[in-house]
């Protein structure tokens, strides 16, 4: 058997990303999310109607969300146009928007795949609204947010949200050992540590897959134990980029522990955030946000209680204030929750705009 890790040459057999040699090339490739492509799933039986609607793909990162799109696209013989919410603005879409009219002349339907759908405001969100009308486009929207928080009621009326599940032991397994299947050689861990490695990815393909790949650049002439493959990743997983995915990511994790009441993942997540070196502030502006959104009037000190925690941080500063940020996350993470008047105002302002001042 080669020894992948023998010699510095060994990473030229990756001048493509592992992940990207990974991406599944059909439907029947993709792992996990057997709830979706199962005989009863969803997707299973869009594929086998050949009627495509509109969704919105609701999942954590490195879970096959583009791939699935992709994919869809492929099996419908529809046009598939694929942009960020973050580098897409309203010029651009409307670009899209006339190129799709075009091609509904000509009897070809288009796919829109809108990664990170959660990042478009509200009217950048309401200009898809006559084009799903009139069936110019279909939307496939990927988003790790709420959506029920972070998309437009009128969006939600016309597409199907289907969540996607964080990828198990057995699912990740399987992507190693296809990944080392596609390497021609095993990864140069001990059984244990391959577990361990498992554990790290925390149901992420992506993360896994990017795992590896930095694991076959090192120059190792023995399977690396648990404890010695801990030591060589330690510094990687501290990393916190504050303008990259990671960034979003924690917020999101810290977001979601509090609407899930659990007090003791919102103090993890806004500690790692801290620790990453995150600007309290915009801590502060979320859990502000968090409050009136998520919290409501279920319980209306909410909204007092972080903004005297963001009081308390601007008089006291960095390491002292940062324990009254932990007390208001703890606050609205044992908070009762409603989104009652969030989604209430939300529809007043689209009724206001369908009907103006009549």
């Amino acid at each position: 058997m080669s020894d992948l890790f023998a010699n510095e040459n060994s990473s030229n057999a990756l001048e493509t990303p592992l992940a990207d040699k990974m991406r599944p090339q059909s439907l029947d490739e993709v792992i996990g999310q057997k709830h979706l492509f199962g005989d009863e799933g969803p997707l299973q039986n869009m594929i086998i109607s050949g009627v495509f609607s509109s969704i919105i793909l609701w999942g954590p990162p490195g879970v096959g969300k583009t791939t699935i799109a992709r994919l869809l696209a492929d099996n419908s013989d529809s046009h598939f146009e694929q942009l960020s919410a973050i580098f897409t603005g309203v010029g651009d879409l409307k670009k899209v928007f006339e190129a799709s009219k075009i091609r509904r002349t000509n009897s070809r339907r288009t796919i829109i795949f809108v990664d990170e759908i959660h990042r478009f405001n509200k009217s950048q969100q309401d200009s898809f609204l006559p084009f799903l009308e009139d069936g110019t486009i279909t939307l496939i929207g990927a988003t790790t947010e709420n959506p029920s928080f972070e998309l437009n009621p009128a969006i939600l009326s016309r597409v199907q949200v289907l969540v996607l599940e964080r990828l198990n032991n057995t699912d990740l397994l399987q992507l190693l050992e296809r990944a080392e299947s596609v390497l021609g050689s095993q990864i140069n861990l001990e059984t244990d540590a391959k577990t361990e490695l498992l554990k790290i990815a925390d149901g992420d393909g992506r993360t896994l897959l990017n795992l590896i790949e930095n694991i076959i650049s090192w120059e190792i002439s023995h399977p690396l134990a648990v404890k010695d493959l801990s030591v060589r990743l330690s510094k990687r997983l501290k990393k916190y980029d504050k303008k990259g995915e990671e960034h979003y990511n924690l917020i999101s994790a810290l977001h979601k522990s509090i609407r899930g009441s659990d007090p003791d993942a919102a103090l993890y997540w806004l500690a790692r955030i801290l620790d990453g070196g995150e600007d309290p502030r915009f801590i502060a502006r979320r859990l502000l946000r968090m409050a009136l959104e998520d919290v409501g009037l279920a319980d209306p000190q909410a909204q007092s209680i972080c903004l005297y925690a963001w009081q308390s941080f601007e008089r006291l500063g960095s390491p002292e204030g940062e324990l009254a940020l932990a007390q208001a996350a703890l606050y609205l993470a044992l908070a009762p929750k409603s989104n009652a008047s969030y989604r209430s105002f939300n529809l007043s302002l689209d009724f206001v705009k369908q009907t103006g001042s009549e």
